[in-house]
C-alpha cells in the first residue's frame, strides 16, 4: 500500500500530540556498570582486547559479554558488574548508594563523565588489574530525549525537570537532567535504590513535569 508524504505526515504529527497530551515517558533501570578505556581494557583482559556486543541499548551504546570484579579498600567486592561499550577516554563506575555499603566507599553524585575527584575503587578483570585513583560515580537521574521529542514538548538539552511518578509507591523525582541526542532514545534512566524506592521496573510510565 502507498502512502503519499502528506498521509505521513499527519501520522506523525498525531503520535507527537499523543506523547505531548500524555506526557509520559518510559523507564530504564540501569544496574551497577563500568565503562572502560581503551588502555584498561587491555589491562583488564588483554593486549589489542575489543569488547563483544551483547545487546544494544541506545543508539551506539550496548551492554558487552565482558564483566569485571569492583573491590573496595575493606577488601569487599561486588563480582559480574557488566561492561557496556563503546570504550570512552576515561574509565567509569557507576553504582547505587547501596552498593556503597559493600564496597565502602562514597562516590559523590555527578552527570556521567564528570569523574574528577570522585571515589577510588580496583577493578580486577581476567587478565589484570587497574587501580582507578578516581571514576567512581553514584549516576544523577536523567532523562535521555530525541530532539524531535525535545522540541515537541519545549525542552533543551542539559534543561532540568521533575518527574512524577504514579501507582503504587506515589512520589517525584525533582532536578532530573535533560540529555538529547539523536541517537537516544525517550527514556528515563534511574539506578535500582531510585527504582526500588518508587516501586518502578523496566519500562514503567512516568510524566514530565516541566519547571515554571
Amino acid at each position: 500500500m502507498y502512502y503519499d508524504t502528506d498521509t505521513i505526515a499527519k501520522a506523525v504529527q498525531n503520535v507527537i500530540k499523543d506523547i505531548n497530551d500524555d506526557g509520559q515517558i518510559k523507564v530504564g533501570v540501569s544496574q551497577r556498570h563500568i565503562h572502560l578505556s581503551q588502555e584498561d581494557l587491555e589491562t583488564l583482559f588483554g593486549k589489542g582486547y575489543q569488547l563483544t556486543i551483547k545487546k544494544y541499548l541506545m543508539g551506539r551504546e550496548y551492554a558487552s559479554n565482558e564483566v569485571v570484579t569492583l573491590v573496595g579498600p575493606s577488601l569487599k567486592a561486588i563480582e559480574n558488574v557488566r561492561v557496556l561499550g563503546p570504550v570512552r577516554n576515561k574509565t567509569q563506575v557507576e553504582i547505587s548508594r547501596t552498593d556503597t555499603f559493600v564496597l565502602k566507599v562514597s562516590p559523590p553524585v555527578r552527570p556521567s563523565g564528570q569523574v574528577e575527584g570522585s571515589e577510588k575503587v580496583v577493578v580486577v578483570g581476567p587478565k589484570g588489574s587497574v587501580y582507578l585513583k578516581e571514576g567512581v560515580i553514584i549516576a544523577n537521574r536523567h532523562i535521555h530525549l530525541t530532539p524531535e521529542y525535545a522540541t515537541a514538548n519545549g525542552i533543551k538539552d542539559n534543561d532540568y525537570v521533575d518527574v512524577e511518578v504514579e501507582g503504587i509507591k506515589p512520589t517525584r523525582f525533582y532536578d532530573v537532567q535533560v540529555r538529547v541526542r539523536d541517537d537516544f532514545n525517550v527514556e528515563m534512566h534511574i539506578d535500582t535504590d531510585d527504582a526500588n524506592s518508587a516501586g518502578l521496573k523496566n519500562g514503567a510510565k512516568v510524566k514530565i513535569l516541566k519547571k515554571k
